[in-house]
């Protein structure tokens, strides 16, 4: 049997597959039947800001403003749409051979049926008011602009900020725990693993703050953004005023005065340029709590029954932090692609963007597959306490930096014998292995007032941190 042939049909990608779970959400936002209720619910406030205006005045000659009841009747098209509605619709587009067509002829339909609910309505008159002096882009740029709009604010941002909120109770509960720096893969100056968390923290807050401060745009302005329709069927009615009343307070999108056939979609580059950085930070953090873990620095909590290798039992592989950092790749490949492609549109108009928008939810899809992996892998970790203490008793050589610093301040000072602190600090410590010991005898050699003396004389690996525990607050601002 041709694997095509089984239903129900058989998922090509993964994303409604075997990550379905993770993804589901955007469904709801990404998926093609969103976008054709979008499109429906654009369709029909449209009607109903013509019919009634924002003021219950009528803006076509003719229609009658309309009734709560004929206002309700309408928008339940919008909220009554569902799997049947759905077969219908892909019914319609088979013989139009066009989506946005097929919206129109869907809404005509129930038009037909109003008679059947309302008494004495005027609805089953009101066709030609359907997709009134509207190109399609008129239709499709808001209704991508709500689709992305909601999507953003109502699944990817929680998932993002739920990142967030973990990490920053990770740097809050860890501020205290030293660890040993690497930097260029060395020993270097230590640090605190919560202050290390608190970087992430501060990164990737940023890029949420980008996220949530975005415009979304959107155009309601005929073939060519010059409103040609309107002004030849009514000259009178102030159609610039309409389009911003009903892309701003009807559907709560920021209003485009000047644009092409095509809301020209700079807005949606910058989104996604935004959410691309977002997730090249996060996959930075997946690489380096791969690395950590790698280290020893972080302990593997065994998931019971799961199976680490297919020959090597005694495995638990860091596998969610694998997969966020591939889900993080694909997501930054189509948001690049799309935010290079999308600004671009021959003369007034070309269908490139069509095709490149249906791909938004993939996007969107592979990001969130990564945040739930990330988010999941975070809780699937802890400390190995036993390793970071180990490996900062093994590197005494990195407090080489603050006695070279404090022979430099006391040779300020115009104390003797402080002279070429980095050199003779660099001949000791540099290529050999330092014990507590060294450090101590060398620093008894030297002439250090009796107070610096003594803090360094004090100073370990563990407690050379500087600030980094109270970094940490700097979170919270």
């Amino acid at each position: 049997m041709n694997l095509t042939d089984i239903t129900p049909h058989i998922p090509l990608s993964p994303l409604d597959g075997r990550y379905k779970a993770a993804t589901a959400p955007l469904v709801e936002y990404l998926s093609e039947p969103a976008l054709n209720r979008e499109r429906i619910h654009v369709e029909v406030e449209w009607m109903i800001e013509l019919a009634n205006g924002m003021g219950g005045e009528s803006n076509i000659p003719g229609v009658r403003p309309f009734s709560h009841e004929e206002i309700d009747y309408l928008r339940s098209i919008v909220t009554d749409f569902d799997n049947k509605s759905i077969e219908e619709l892909a019914e319609i587009e088979a013989v139009t051979r066009h989506d946005v067509k097929a919206v129109e002829y869907y809404i005509d339909r129930r038009l037909d049926g109003a008679h059947e609910v309302l008494d004495e309505t005027q609805l089953g008159n009101l066709k030609p008011l359907v997709h009134f002096a509207c190109t399609s882009e008129d239709i499709n740029n808001l209704s991508y602009a709500l689709c992305i709009k909601g999507a953003v604010e109502n699944v990817w941002l929680p998932a993002a900020r739920r990142l967030v909120d973990r990490l920053a109770t990770l740097a809050e509960e860890n501020r205290d725990l030293p660890m040993l720096s690497l930097t260029h893969g060395q020993p270097a100056t230590p640090t605190t693993l919560g202050k290390e968390y608190a970087v992430w923290v501060y990164r990737l807050s940023r890029q949420i703050r980008a996220i949530e401060n975005q415009e979304y745009l959107g155009k309601i302005n005929g073939a060519t953004g010059t409103f040609g329709a309107h002004t030849a069927a009514l000259p009178d009615v102030d159609w610039t005023s309409v389009s911003h009343r009903f892309v701003t307070q009807r559907l709560g999108l920021t209003w485009n005065p000047l644009t092409t056939q095509i809301e020209n979609h700079d807005w949606q580059a910058e989104l996604y340029s935004a959410m691309s950085h977002f997730n090249r930070i996060a996959h930075n953090l997946a690489q380096d709590i791969w690395m950590y873990i790698s280290r020893g620095v972080f302990a593997q909590v065994p998931v019971k029954g799961a199976t680490g290798s297919s020959t090597m039992p005694h495995k638990v592989n860091p596998i969610r932090f694998e997969n966020a950092e591939a889900n993080l790749e694909l997501s930054c490949a189509l948001l690049d692609s799309l935010s290079a492609t999308l600004v671009e549109s021959r003369w007034q108009r070309d269908l490139t963007d069509s095709t490149t928008q249906r791909n938004v939810g993939s996007a969107f899809g592979y990001g969130m597959l990564a945040l739930y992996n990330l988010s999941g892998g975070l809780e699937s970790i802890h400390p190995n306490k036993t390793v970071i203490e180990q490996e900062l008793d093994n590197n005494w050589e990195v407090l080489g930096e603050p006695i070279q610093t404090a022979m430099r301040a006391q040779a300020l000072k115009g104390i003797d014998g402080m002279d070429n602190p980095y050199e003779r600090v660099k001949e000791l410590m540099r290529g050999h292995s330092i014990s507590a010991d060294d450090v101590k005898q060398f620093i008894a050699t030297l002439n250090f007032d009796e107070q610096t003396a003594d803090r360094l004389s004090h100073l370990t690996p563990a407690t050379y941190i500087g600030l980094a525990d109270t970094l940490v607050d700097f979170i919270e601002q």
